[in-house]
């Protein structure tokens, strides 16, 4: 490094000193010169123009260029325990009118700064008291180079009324001023280094150097420099992270996977043929892709997004009996018992048939038939005994639970292919628990949710998964009517629901309730002992 040269990541102790270093980490944990420079304002104001003190009206946050006319100490009534008090008011002019400035701690550091004579920039919001316009404890900065008594010169009120003044984000021991002076001590001096973002890539979307956009954020010029630097901070931000999201995307895919191709005349194909309705272009298009991912020798990672009744569901079947056809199995995780015992009893009747290979009374005439299993907490010992040994044989091709999949005594034989539904209720290490019951080979993962996503959100919450969105319902699928009834304060908005319940299930049509829970009172657990699930989740 060069003599005199600050770079980014220089300590804070070498740059400012031990005493500024100490305060600035007890304060934001700031430890190098890129943290100090990284903690940008909060926001701006200018100094403005000579300001007309009879335009300024209540409420307004204003800055006023003026000089200190009078200053004057008022004793405050005693206050027991308190001993003597007083305010400071000052009374500033623009030579046409007059505003006071009162102050009721820090008296003698204003009596010292603020005398007669003097010009100054005051900053604050517009009260009143006594019919007297004022400012309460307003900020100060005296013009440098102005001596007492100086007129209100128009080129100096000029000079410093286009200047944007910084806020920062300030503490009780570290003050907007106190940053603002430890940052213009690095920036002066401040070396980059190399700019993280290519120069071709700033070329075509006119993006500002890193240094220019961190001296602009700083002190911008005007409102222009200002926005090209934030235009370019936030460029840092989400340019970064989509290169380390692009960087985990690879190294998921340099992991091996057993490739999961799909079979000619297997159980997906006689699902398929069976299926009594037409799937929509969309499933059809998100299903050639999965099963397109699942036949590759690395993991499939994808996020499938849609509404409630978009035909996700089916989707995650198709991808299923793909799996179990290559000789693999596959685990579908639902959040709740609720949950998971709906997608055990849609899975098996869609199935039908091809879902009772072992069971007695079976149908003969079936040529391909898996093993569909299910546990949850509150599953018998008996069947659990069952369900856990299907798993381990590999006779349960489909297995569908809850957090109780993650438990060590589950076995998979050969786990190909994991679902997870409503994913945002499942952390990261829950969702790894289960890839890790894969053998040698890392499991295909398929997430799904019905909760709409935006694309930003998806990038950075899921952002090793790839995305498939369905956006259109099934033929002859009505479109969901979903309304809020506040019943607490309108009861006859309650009656009125219930009696379009009743209409519509007399119609044959369906209604789903959703009672959310509110306060701190007693939690019930579902059997998997997460609190409330139950009742949140079923109606």
């Amino acid at each position: 490094m060069l003599p005199g040269v600050t770079t980014l990541s220089e300590p804070l102790t070498r740059a400012l000193g031990p005493r500024t270093a100490k305060t600035l980490e007890g304060a934001f944990g700031m430890r190098t010169v890129g943290e100090l420079l990284r903690h940008y304002p909060r926001r701006y104001y200018t100094r403005g123009e000579l300001t007309d003190l009879s335009s300024l009206r209540e409420g307004d946050h204003v800055t006023v260029l003026a000089r200190v006319h009078m200053v004057k100490e008022i004793p405050l009534p005693p206050t027991p325990g308190k001993g003597r008090r007083s305010r400071l008011e000052v009374v500033v002019t623009d030579d046409r009118d007059k505003l006071i400035l009162t102050f009721f701690s820090g008296i003698h550091v204003f009596r010292r700064k603020l005398v007669p004579g003097v010009v100054g920039m005051f900053a604050g919001t517009v009260s009143s008291f006594r019919g007297r316009r004022q400012l309460v404890h307003p900020e100060c900065e005296m013009l440098p180079g102005a001596p007492p008594n100086a007129d209100l010169n128009p080129e100096l009120a000029a000079e410093f009324a286009t200047e944007m003044i910084p806020v920062y984000p300030a503490s009780a021991k570290a003050s907007s001023w106190m940053i603002a002076r430890a940052v213009k001590t690095v920036l002066d001096p401040l070396d980059a280094g190399e700019d993280p973002i290519p120069a071709g890539t700033r070329e075509r979307h006119g993006l500002a150097g890193r240094a220019e956009a961190i001296r602009a954020i700083h002190r911008p010029l005007d409102r222009a420099d200002l926005k090209r630097a934030r235009d370019r901070l936030k460029w840092d931000e989400a340019f970064l992270l989509q290169a380390a999201l692009a960087q985990r995307r690879l190294a998921a895919a340099a992991l091996p996977a057993m490739p999961r191709p799909h079979v000619d005349g297997g159980i997906a194909d006689e699902f398929d043929a069976r299926l009594p309705f037409t799937l929509t272009k969309g499933q059809v298009a998100v299903g050639e892709t999965i099963a397109g991912e699942l036949a590759c020798a690395y993991p499939m990672h994808r996020l499938l997004q849609g509404e409630v009744g978009s035909g996700k569901t089916v989707i995650a079947i198709r991808a299923m009996l793909q799996v179990v056809d290559s000789g693999g199995q596959a685990a579908l995780l639902a959040p709740t018992e609720v949950l998971a015992q709906q997608h055990y009893r849609s899975v098996t009747g869609m199935l039908g048939p091809l879902a009772q290979a072992g069971q007695l009374g079976a149908n003969p005439s079936t040529e391909h038939a898996t093993g569909v299993s299910l546990l949850t907490g509150s599953v018998g010992a008996a069947a659990r005994r069952s369900a856990l040994s299907d798993v381990f044989t590999g006779d349960a091709g489909i297995v569908i639970g809850t957090h109780a999949l993650l438990e060590e005594q589950v076995q998979f034989s050969d786990l190909g292919l994991v679902v997870i539904d409503e994913q945002h209720r499942f952390g990261v290490e829950q969702r790894d628990a289960l890839r890790a019951k894969a053998a040698d080979n890392r499991p295909h993962v398929l997430v799904m949710t019905a909760t709409p996503i935006p694309r930003t959100v998806a990038m950075t919450v899921y952002g090793d998964l790839e995305t498939s969105t369905l956006t259109e319902l099934p033929a002859g699928r009505s479109a969901i009517a979903s309304h809020v009834v506040p019943a607490a304060d309108k009861p006859h908005f309650l009656e009125r629901a219930w009696e379009r319940v009743r209409e519509e299930v007399t119609r044959g049509q369906q209604a789903y309730v959703v009672c959310p829970r509110i306060g701190d009172g007693p939690e019930t657990d579902d059997a998997d002992g997460y609190p409330g699930d139950a009742a949140r989740d079923g109606a």
